[in-house]
């Protein structure tokens, strides 16, 4: 009878049954031990670099990106709601409109076919931008092209002028300044989407390094239980840099979200309500204006004066109803009152306020004046030189430009801080966790020596 062919058994499953063999003596185990240390170590390594790099990286867009992208959207929409009431300024002049009002025009439209530049050149391509870029780069020509036609028709004294300009302006009301608006908004979201990448904790980060030290603590504890000996050098310098970089991580993290969290409460948040302040100041003045150019030309559905209406309704959000003094002031001057946290930031906006509340009466005034049919008087306390709303109006753009400054320098300060925080830590990190790394192997090899 042939003997039967014995089944020759794959290469993996005899280097299996070495394995459990090894792993029954105290050797293998130490080997085992020390693979499964180094592995721990060096996943909370790259958990640690990849979390933080991420972290840091969102840090640097606040700083270098989204907030100076959102600055130039508010930007783009102030020059624009600026040259509209320029144009407006300059046609209530009459003929040429004044050398002030039209360099003011011609520099607002400037700068912000500027900003429409910047803005396309530093984004980071989100359809959102592009679109309403595209939409404004496509309309400003536009625009500009019926104010000049409103120009020469005022130089020849024709009141087709008066439409032309009305025309310019609904084409920014319902073009342009909503494009510059939507604009704004998709930086502002990037801007709280950045916010909130660079403050997320890195979970996964601290959970491996507390898997690390767990599993460092146990070695030692059965290295202890075996031999009887409290310390192993090499596993005791592995645990000492693994809890120097834990911490590192949780604290350095913590200084950042810190530093983010000042940056946005005392700086971004102001200096978006300022921005909105800033673009109701300037419609408040257009619509002012072009009440005086339409003369009652255009009514709302309830048949009152369409600019009359906008003036009163920019105001209300600029600054409220006027009932409240600067210490319960409302509107977006009160709530940036309320937002400032010192007095070199409360100061520009009390300012501000006070000049609102003196354009609201003096605007008043104008009305009366204009209702008893006496339109030059109303036209002087309108574009005056002293005691006019054009005064109070340069006074609210003034203590408005101061308190930005001031903002912008407190949410630098403050976001440089926070992100100043992650710099070095992903690089130290993988320094001391492959000096960890070294440690567990020495400290296993030692004990594996004893075995020879």
């Amino acid at each position: 009878m042939t003997p039967p062919v014995p089944v020759r058994r794959p290469a993996w499953a005899e280097g299996l049954d070495g394995l459990r063999a090894a792993a029954t003596t105290e050797p293998g185990r130490l080997r085992a031990i020390g693979a499964v240390l180094v592995l721990l170590l060096a996943v909370f390594g790259a958990t640690t670099a990849w979390q933080v790099t991420e972290r840091a990286a969102a840090a640097d867009d606040v700083v270098e990106h989204s907030q100076p992208l959102t600055a130039v959207a508010a930007g783009i929409y102030r020059s624009l709601a600026d040259a509209d009431t320029a144009a407006a300024a300059g046609f209530l002049k009459g003929g040429e409109g004044s050398k002030e009002t039209r360099e003011r025009y011609d520099r607002d439209i400037a700068t912000a076919g500027e900003l429409l530049v910047k803005a396309s050149r530093n984004g980071r391509g989100t359809d959102g931008a592009e679109k309403q870029i595209a939409r404004l780069s496509w309309q400003l020509p536009r625009y500009t092209g019926l104010v000049e036609t409103a120009r020469a028709h005022n130089r020849q004294g024709l009141p087709l002028g008066g439409a032309y300009l009305r025309y310019a302006n609904e084409r920014m009301r319902t073009e342009l300044l909503p494009a510059a608006r939507a604009l704004y908004d998709t930086e502002t979201d990037r801007l709280a989407a950045d916010y909130a990448s660079a403050e997320a904790w890195p979970w996964f980060a601290l959970a491996s390094g507390a898997l690390a030290l767990g599993a460092l603590g146990w070695a030692q504890r059965r290295h202890y239980r075996r031999t009887n000996r409290v310390f192993n050098r090499g596993l005791l310098a592995a645990t000492a840099a693994s809890v120097a970089v834990l911490s590192w991580l949780a604290v350095g993290h913590a200084v950042a979200r810190e530093g983010l969290t000042e940056s946005y409460e005392h700086g971004a948040r102001s200096l978006r309500v300022l921005h909105e302040a800033r673009i109701d100041a300037l419609q408040a003045r257009g619509d002012e204006n072009l009440t005086l150019v339409a003369r009652g030309a255009v009514l709302t559905e309830d048949q009152q004066d369409f600019y009359e209406a906008g003036f009163r309704n920019g105001m209300k959000d600029l600054a409220g109803t006027g009932d409240h003094g600067a210490a319960a002031a409302t509107g977006r001057l009160g709530a940036a009152l309320a937002l400032a946290d010192d007095e070199a930031g409360r100061g520009p906006v009390r300012d501000a306020l006070t000049y609102a509340r003196q354009w609201q009466a003096r605007h008043a005034q104008a009305r009366t004046a204009d209702e008893k049919g006496d339109y030059e008087q109303a036209l002087e306390r309108v574009t005056g030189a002293d005691g006019s709303t054009g005064e109070s109006f340069d006074g609210v753009a003034a203590g408005l430009r101061k308190a930005l400054e001031h903002e912008q320098a407190q949410f630098r300060s403050a976001a440089d801080g926070g992100r100043g925080a992650f710099g070095g830590l992903p690089v130290g990190a993988g320094a001391l966790l492959a000096l960890a790394a070294a440690g567990a192997v020495l400290g296993i090899g030692r004990r594996l020596a004893e075995y020879r």
